[in-house]
């Protein structure tokens, strides 16, 4: 599976309450069960919540699964990146 970064854009997002959060994430759980027992390859890793926009990881087969899935779960996804390569600290130890 190839992972992508989903940038979400929802107005106030960063001011929601812990229950509206836990909301959304059941829903996007929901929909993601639904597509899995379907035999489609994604899977939610995790977000960030920003101020206007959640920044989601995802894994999964292609791109039209994260465009079906923000369809299904009503959440947009407003810009869908590829990533390519992965880095953090230890990348500089060569």
């Amino acid at each position: 599976m190839k992972r992508y970064v989903i940038e979400r854009a929802i107005p106030d997002i960063g001011s929601a309450e812990r229950e509206e959060l836990r909301g959304a994430a059941a829903q996007s759980n929901g929909v993601l069960s639904a597509m899995q027992s379907e035999g489609k390859g994604i899977q939610w890793e995790h977000s960030y919540v920003a101020s206007d926009k959640t920044v989601c990881v995802y894994v999964a087969d292609n791109e039209d699964l994260i465009a079906e899935h923000a369809e299904r779960s009503g959440f947009p996804a407003t810009t869908v990146t590829e990533v390519g390569k992965v880095i953090d600290p230890t990348t500089a130890n060569g």
